[in-house]
């Protein structure tokens, strides 16, 4: 069975009662959004867990109002992170990709735009996760990312795609939010 696809054997509903199944990368990114556009309180005791409120609360228990962005990593259906393609700001020859993400917006059911996060050291030196011309995540690499900068690379996703979200930090990028 491919991700986000129903399996065989669900029956469907009768013909005026037609249930399409969730997705919940779908359900977990929309809530990363409604998170991250207000603030309400509730307790969770997986520390790292997407749904935490409030935004912050993935830097600790109680809200912190230096955050604007719940940065998180999509995984694909074997589990290896999505990357996309961003360019560095003040570099115009130099491309990277990243694996980490900012929501920005969720539409027409299970779509998403999602704003590529250029990973950095805790130093803000660049952190290069592309191996082999583009072809394999370094790993190694992956757990030198202590920060963050957005970019202006933005990419339009169908999360019925993916098959898990891992939320990784609540920090502040300075996005404008309307």
């Amino acid at each position: 069975m491919g991700c986000g696809r129903e399996s065989s054997n669900v029956k469907e509903s009768s013909s005026h009662n037609h249930h399409k199944k969730q997705n919940c990368v779908c359900d977990v990114v929309r809530a990363i959004l409604d998170i991250q556009n207000q603030g309400v309180n509730h307790d969770c005791d997986c520390p790292t867990n997407c749904f935490l409120e409030p935004l912050g609360g993935l830097v600790s228990p109680t809200r912190s109002n230096n955050v604007d962005t719940r940065v998180f990593m999509l995984l694909t259906e074997d589990g290896t992170p999505f990357k996309a393609f961003f360019r560095e700001s003040g570099s115009p020859d130099c491309s990277c990709f990243s694996v980490f993400f900012r929501v920005e917006d969720v539409f027409d059911s299970c779509c998403a735009t999602l704003r590529v996060l250029e990973p950095l050291t805790h130093d803000n030196n660049d952190v290069q996760l592309i191996a082999n011309h583009g072809q394999d995540l370094d790993l190694r690499n992956l757990c030198k990312v202590r920060k963050f900068a957005a970019t202006n690379s933005c990419i339009t996703v169908d999360l019925n795609c993916f098959c898990g979200v891992q939320c990784v930090k609540d920090v502040f990028l300075g996005v404008c939010t309307d």
